[in-house]
């Protein structure tokens, strides 16, 4: 029996099955319907066939494309099918991509392999410690306690979803996305596990139901990881694709954008987004409650249960804190002496995000709990436990970010695109810059996406006559607005990485959010730009 699976009928451990949770779950550790049952084996069986099928048909077919950006293509083509599809568990899929790359002569094994040293990982690996820490010791349904407990807020799933992605929207405009939904997912599923409780008390759900799979859950998550993306557009350091991209259009036109109006720019994309989020996520995942009868009551009596701050909360506090301020101390930095001072760039160079990450996360093994035993506020036991599997599917979404642009298939797909398009017009350069830059953070990161797809439109613009400035901002901004796949963002990947938002919501939500947020850009980012006086 798998770890998190219990025999029927038994009452589910709702906060042992939110602290061990299994993010790629074949369908014997999952509780589901005859019809989901069957819709799950369809989809899984026809990935084993289908991704060899069209990588092999992409292989062979006769096209005017250099022979390595054609070998990149199809292993790329039928990777995505495998993770949509999950035949394999999604990190192998990646996994299997990698090997074929080398396998099959597209890249040398050091190439290929080289972005795992990303400092992303790095903040994947820290932010995953400090997330297990503190739903361990409690101290995320502390938080959650607090959330539940301020005003109009805890009586009704719907604010509380709301109250999150507010909070994420205005932390990650300063914070880094990947830090910002890295804190608050141990608190949402705090939350999950305080609702999870009041369904099975009160016999809304079955006494064995399985709390990963409630839609309340996916929708909190979702909201985590769309926000933060929504609000990491409002600032120009809100995002790494915001900071590659205002560099390059900067070198490329000579036009600096300022913090003001880059703000002045983004604030109603971001505002209008997030509403759209909101209601489509909760129209898609509508909570099994919407109000939370005897809120007041029962956080007292849990209150009262938890006491005051344990030795092990005041630790995980103490790294969380050193953490969250050594992460937030280059945007202040940026606030106060702007991204192009001498101090700014000392500080980020010293202050890697990654080596913050793990730095806070080697507080908790440093911090001792007893220290006679020797005991310290996490073993590496509790680390084991972290999704090793989403450290290695954004690894593998890095390296073909990598390739995609050390190939050359990125600017060849561009190129191609345009002239076969035949674009000539302000207008149409913008959409196909939006939608190149999505459909690229897609399959790769919107880091990537950015880095890829900004150079890509620049010279295309230029050779049409059309200023490139536009163009570029709307790839800048669309990078962030891949919402699909967890590979796309750092944030997508923490969210599914949680066990809560299963692969084929993600893909239901992110579809709608793609169409929605790249129409957005391409109405609004024109005019906008005019008002802000980028332009």
């Amino acid at each position: 029996m798998a770890e998190n699976e219990q025999p029927q009928g038994t009452k589910t451990d709702v906060d042992k099955a939110l602290l061990g949770s299994a993010t790629y779950r074949s369908l014997g550790e999952q509780r589901l319907s005859p019809a989901e049952e069957r819709f799950e084996r369809a989809r899984r069986t026809t990935g084993l066939w289908l991704a060899p099928l069209v990588t092999i048909v992409f292989w062979i077919l006769p096209l005017e494309m250099d022979r390595t950006q054609q070998s990149l293509g199809a292993i790329l083509l039928g990777v995505v099918v495998l993770w949509v599809t999950e035949p394999v568990p999604i990190p192998i899929g990646g996994l299997i991509g990698v090997s074929a790359i080398v396998v099959l002569g597209v890249a040398g094994a050091d190439e290929a392999l080289g972005p795992f040293g990303s400092s992303t990982i790095f903040t994947f690996i820290g932010a995953f410690i400090l997330a297990q820490a503190m739903l361990k010791v409690g101290l995320a349904r502390r938080f959650a306690f607090w959330i539940l407990g301020l005003p109009g807020v805890g009586r009704s799933t719907y604010r509380v979803i709301a109250a999150f992605g507010v909070i994420t929207c205005v932390l990650s405009a300063f914070v880094s996305n990947t830090a910002t939904v890295a804190m608050l997912l141990p608190t949402a599923l705090g939350m999950l596990a305080v609702i999870g409780k009041l369904l099975q008390a009160r016999g809304l759900v079955a006494q064995d139901f399985d709390p990963l799979r409630l839609r309340v859950g996916a929708a909190l998550v979702l909201t985590l990881a769309y926000g933060a993306s929504v609000g990491g557009l409002l600032t120009p350091i809100g995002s790494p694709p915001n900071l590659i991209g205002r560099g390059m259009i900067e070198e490329a036109t000579g036009v600096k954008i300022s913090f003001l109006q880059w703000v002045i720019a983004a604030l109603p994309i971001c505002a209008v987004m997030f509403v759209i989020l909101l209601v489509v996520l909760l129209l898609l995942n509508k909570p099994e409650i919407k109000r939370i009868e005897g809120i007041e009551e029962y956080i007292a009596s849990q209150k009262a249960e938890i006491g005051k701050l344990s030795r092990p909360e005041i630790n995980t506090l103490v790294a969380f804190g050193t953490t969250v301020t050594l992460w937030i101390f280059p945007g202040i930095i940026a606030l106060i002496w702007t991204t192009d001072s001498e101090i700014y760039a000392t500080v980020s160079a010293h202050l890697n995000e990654g080596i913050v990450a793990v730095l806070g996360a080697s507080l908790l093994f440093i911090l001792p709990t007893a220290w006679r035993k020797r005991e310290y506020t996490m073993a590496w036991s509790d680390a084991a436990k972290i999704d090793w599997g989403t450290i290695l599917l954004f690894g593998t979404g890095i390296i073909f970010g990598s390739l995609l642009a050390g190939t050359g298939l990125a600017k060849t797909i561009g190129v191609s695109a345009s002239e076969a398009l035949g674009l000539s017009s302000m207008f149409a350069i913008i959409a196909f810059a939006v939608i190149l830059a999505i459909v690229v953070s897609e399959t790769t990161s919107n880091t990537a996406a950015a880095a890829v797809v900004v150079p890509i439109v620049i010279p295309i613009a230029a050779a049409a006559g059309v200023e490139p400035l536009i163009p570029a901002l709307a790839a800048t901004f669309a990078a962030s607005f891949g919402f699909m796949l967890p590979v796309s963002t750092p944030q997508n990947a923490i969210a599914y990485g949680s066990g809560v938002v299963p692969i084929t919501t993600m893909i239901r939500s992110g579809f709608s959010f793609d169409i929605l947020g790249g129409t957005l850009i391409l109405l609004t980012l024109p005019v906008m730009a005019v008002v802000s006086g980028i332009v």
